[in-house]
């Protein structure tokens, strides 16, 4: 618990303020992730409240592609068997400044043998229409728009 709350700590007075000088801008990725029951793959990390997409920051040289293929690899132990589909760019600006999320749908995937990790504490498929209380609001958007809903707005 310490230590979460001191990774955000950093993370929030340290990293981002760095980020900012270095970077600038930031692009991210997050996916849909659907199984053939229909539900939406979420996780838990270990350093922030609530259920997210998976996903994380794309890095020098990686097109957003392999940023998200290798991120689901990374944290949910999943394959993509198909390329994965673009379904926006959103900013997210209100949680980080100058962040900007590709999110992407995928719908056919292997999955590997997962370990909760430093980073990421649970993960679960939950039904769309039942997801859990603690799920963030941008990706409960991303979720419905991936089902079918107009998107509602470019803001994460």
């Amino acid at each position: 618990m310490i230590k979460r709350i001191a990774f955000r700590t950093a993370s929030r007075f340290v990293l981002q303020p760095w980020y900012r000088q270095v970077r600038g801008l930031t692009l991210g990725t997050r996916s849909v992730v659907l199984d053939d029951q229909g539900r939406v793959l979420l996780l838990r990390h270990t350093y922030a409240p609530g259920w997210f997409l998976p996903g994380g920051g794309v890095e020098r040289g990686e097109t957003i592609y392999d940023a998200a293929l290798r991120e689901l690899r990374e944290e949910a132990a999943v394959t993509v068997e198909e390329e994965p589909r673009l379904m926006g760019i959103y900013l997210n600006d209100r949680v980080f400044p100058g962040d900007h999320v590709a999110c992407f749908v995928v719908r056919r995937f292997r999955r590997d043998a997962f370990q909760p990790g430093r980073e990421i504490a649970e993960l679960a498929f939950f039904d769309t229409a039942k997801l859990p209380d603690a799920t963030t609001g941008g990706s409960r958007r991303r979720i419905a728009e991936a089902l079918g809903a107009p998107i509602s707005s470019y803001v994460w």
